[in-house]
């Protein structure tokens, strides 16, 4: 009888006894997801250190400061600058694992994946342009090895990637496809669409656009890529959802007015947009804005709605969005601020939706806007090769439901409480007290 006892007693603790070891270390908390940061080059204000910096300090995002979700313990740089070059002090001050190679920062020198995350930050750096004008930066040869160390593990954990895919379509939908088919968590995108908007925007679920258009003021092909994302951003939320491109054309100088001479495209459109900037002094878009030529890439979606992102100017931080909703007279347009440093801000609330995807293994929206976005560019890239020639998009019926990711978008509580001047390193943020 008391062996029969013994043995229920003994079956009783072992049956309970992952729980009573859950309630010992009940208190302590639980280890956060480790991380490699794979980037171009490491400097003042390039994406590695926006990126970096948001995830060795505390983050400030919508009044608050967060600790990270994650824990940086690798990194791995692909080219050193002469001048300003911050990765080994970085390395040393946070004591940081540095690959010498993509394999060495995700294995941290053993023989099998040892992260739980990976940061793809392929943006900065000296890299060849190509005949089209296109910087040829190493996503997807970083996305290679990357996978390449995953395979070997048979372990694969979530990939962010900066910006869009890759400057080549088909390399682009091969990482898209390769993510898809090994069951690898993929987000990709920038830090725009996550800005304040000054006034407030909100497109109600199922909207019926008559047209819509998308301000921004930077480089070709480099800064044409956040106008698409922004417009993509704002235009997926439709009746339907998003269907996809159907074609893209590249215009400049006299060939754009005259298409909005033709009804093409809204200068009324695009009016409302600057308004929010420049408020009744809107200047003329026909004339070089901050002594730069206006040009636009016109979309026209499956469904048969028309688009337009425009270049007007030089600046780094104009971001504007106008769009014209049926059944309402009036446009509605807003400005994405991007906060008191600039586009440096951005990267606070990107940063943390990124922290949240490692953690969640689910990105806060849609890949597929990324894939859609890499592609238009790409095409509006080839049209413009092309002295304006519209580029068919069969290739762009890409399909994809938006989701709700209001809770990633700095609503501009922080910037009350950001001191000024920025910090010139890592370290913790001035908030004013």
């Amino acid at each position: 009888m008391r062996s029969r006892r013994k043995f229920l007693r003994a079956a009783a603790v072992g049956a309970f006894a992952p729980l009573l070891a859950r309630a010992a270390h009940a208190d302590e908390p639980a280890r956060r997801p480790r991380v490699a940061v794979i980037y171009t080059v490491l400097r003042f204000r390039s994406h590695a250190f926006n990126f970096l910096e948001n995830c060795l300090r505390p983050l400030l995002f919508n009044g608050k400061l967060i600790e990270p979700a994650v824990e940086v313990v690798s990194v791995y740089a692909d080219q050193r600058v002469e001048e300003g070059d911050m990765t080994d002090d970085v390395v040393r001050r946070f004591k940081l694992h540095l690959g010498k190679r993509i394999e060495d920062a995700l294995t941290l020198g053993t023989k099998a994946l040892a992260v739980d995350g990976v940061l793809l930050i392929g943006e900065h750096g000296d890299y060849p342009a190509n005949d089209l004008g296109q910087t040829q930066y190493p996503r997807k040869q970083f996305f290679d090895q990357i996978v390449a160390v995953m395979r070997r593990s048979n372990r694969f954990v979530p990939i962010f990637n900066d910006k869009h895919l890759s400057y080549r379509w088909d390399w682009a939908r091969e990482m898209y496809d390769t993510a898809r088919k090994l069951r690898i968590p993929l987000m990709a995108g920038s830090s725009v669409p996550l800005a304040q908007r000054r006034p407030p925007l909100e497109i109600p679920g199922g909207a019926v656009f008559e047209e819509a258009i998308s301000i921004h003021s930077g480089g070709f092909e480099v800064y044409d890529f956040h106008g698409l994302e922004v417009l993509q951003s704002m235009v997926e939320a439709r009746k339907g959802g998003e269907t996809g491109i159907a074609r893209i054309e590249f215009l400049q100088g006299d060939a754009l007015f005259k298409a909005a001479d033709q009804g093409r495209w809204s200068r009324r459109l695009a009016e409302a947009a600057l308004r929010r900037e420049f408020g009744d002094k809107v200047p003329d878009i026909r004339q070089n804005i901050e002594g730069q030529p206006t040009h636009g890439i016109l979309v026209t979606y499956r469904d048969g709605l028309k688009a337009t992102v425009l270049k007007v100017g030089r600046r780094a931080d104009r971001w504007l969005f106008a769009c014209k909703l049926a059944g309402e007279a009036q446009p509605r347009a807003t400005k994405f601020y991007v906060g008191p440093w600039g586009n440096r801000n951005l990267f606070m609330a990107l940063t943390n939706a990124v922290q949240q995807f490692v953690v969640r293994r689910e990105s806060p929206y849609p890949v597929e806007r990324t894939l859609l976005t890499t592609g238009a560019l790409e095409a509006a890239v080839r049209s413009r090769a092309q002295n304006g020639r519209p580029v068919a998009t069969a290739n762009l019926h890409i399909a994809y439901q938006p989701r709700d990711h209001r809770a990633y978008r700095e609503m501009g509580a922080s910037w009350t409480m950001l001191g000024t001047p920025q910090t010139l390193e890592i370290r913790e943020l001035p908030i004013k007290r």
